[in-house]
């Protein structure tokens, strides 16, 4: 892993728009169905924030919960307890630089079984080199 990032406030709100701040700051979500997807073929998905690669493309599937969804991480993730809005579950977080990208559910495919339900504008997809 590389080194923590770690930047005040005020500079994350310089580098980010308003509504990736609020999602990978403050914990927010963006409202199911409201990202425009990412182009098609393989690649990778990186945090918006910092780069991290955090999920690789074969691993996304189309679970109709309107954000989306890969049946296993592939980098740099942390996961911590979230009781917030009367719901415990799982919240997914950069490694790297701690932004907030979704939660991960016990209800995705086999094998994992594992549904991480994240922000479309936590992330950015990288294409892999022809």
């Amino acid at each position: 892993m590389s080194e923590k990032i770690i930047k005040s406030d005020a500079e994350w709100r310089a580098e980010l728009d308003p509504e990736t701040y609020r999602v990978t700051r403050q914990a927010g979500t963006e409202r199911p169905f409201s990202h425009q997807g990412f182009p098609e073929g393989p690649g990778h998905y990186v945090c918006v924030c910092c780069g991290a690669r955090l999920f690789d493309g074969d691993m996304k599937f189309e679970s109709h919960c309107g954000w989306p969804s890969f049946s296993r991480a592939g980098g740099a993730i942390d996961e911590h307890h979230d009781s917030s809005h009367g719901m415990i579950r799982t919240e997914v977080r950069c490694q790297q630089c701690d932004a907030h990208l979704g939660h991960v559910f016990p209800d995705g495919p086999p094998p994992t079984g594992l549904r991480y339900c994240i922000n479309g504008v936590a992330l950015r997809f990288v294409p892999d080199a022809e």
